[in-house]
């Protein structure tokens, strides 16, 4: 007797065609409706105020690499001049991954995450743009645990370029170098017929005032404060 090889498709679609296919459709489309539901009602939380300060996680099924203290999260905002705050006062867009994450932690851990906070240039909290922001919830205790993060990596200079706006003491430093090299620049003895330190360094306070009038009417006229003041204000002139 010679057995034929099993084609498993045809298998599959005998047991397929045995079911009726207009129930089957009707619970394949409740089964995506319930689901479409669920995530609007992610998205709804993600844009609304909300006071929680701590969600009910397994902590057995938490990633520990994933979860940060307070104090790690505010180091590298003022490190690289982000802000933290609720995901409310975020103006970009939250991709579809990120809204499939929470909802597969919901799942999980068999709870309704709420309390989101967003770690992100100031400027994502205004206009949408391609930077890296990231999503927390809150586990307690001044934990958070990182959902998702999506976009492009910050620029490799960024933390160098906002170290003078991370205090006075930075700022005051950083006028002084381009003082010092913009004074080099003058011609010497275009004031005088002979060159002198005296000279070189009346320059330089010249200079030093002109720069730091200037650094000091930006930061007034466009409201700029120093990243320990501004990583979780939700203002913009903070």
């Amino acid at each position: 007797m010679i057995f034929r090889n099993t084609n498993i498709e045809r298998a599959l679609q005998r047991v397929s065609n045995s079911h009726d296919s207009d129930v089957v459709l009707k619970e394949v489309h409740s089964i995506l409706k319930q689901d479409d539901m669920k995530e609007e009602l992610i998205a709804k939380r993600l844009g609304s105020p909300s006071k929680v300060t701590s969600n009910p996680f397994e902590f057995d099924l938490l990633e520990t690499d994933k979860i940060y203290h307070i104090n790690d999260i505010k180091k590298i905002c003022v490190d690289y001049r982000l802000r933290f705050l609720d995901s409310k006062y975020f103006k970009g867009e939250i991709p579809q991954e990120g809204i499939q994450k929470v909802k597969q932690l919901e799942r999980a851990h068999n709870i309704e995450l709420k309390g989101f906070k967003i770690m992100a240039p100031s400027k994502l909290f205004k206009l949408e743009d391609k930077d890296d922001p990231l999503l927390f919830a809150p586990i307690g205790n001044g934990y958070y645990y990182l959902i998702h993060k999506w976009g492009n990596d910050l620029h490799p200079l960024r933390r160098i370029m906002v170290w003078p706006f991370k205090n006075v003491v930075n700022l005051a430093l950083v006028t002084l170098v381009i003082s010092y090299f913009a004074t080099l620049l003058v011609p010497s003895g275009l004031f005088s017929k002979t060159a002198s330190a005296a000279e070189f360094w009346i320059i330089f306070f010249f200079m030093f005032k002109s720069i730091a009038a200037v650094v000091i009417f930006y930061g007034f006229a466009l409201g700029k404060n120093f990243n320990p003041i501004i990583w979780d204000s939700k203002y913009f002139n903070a």
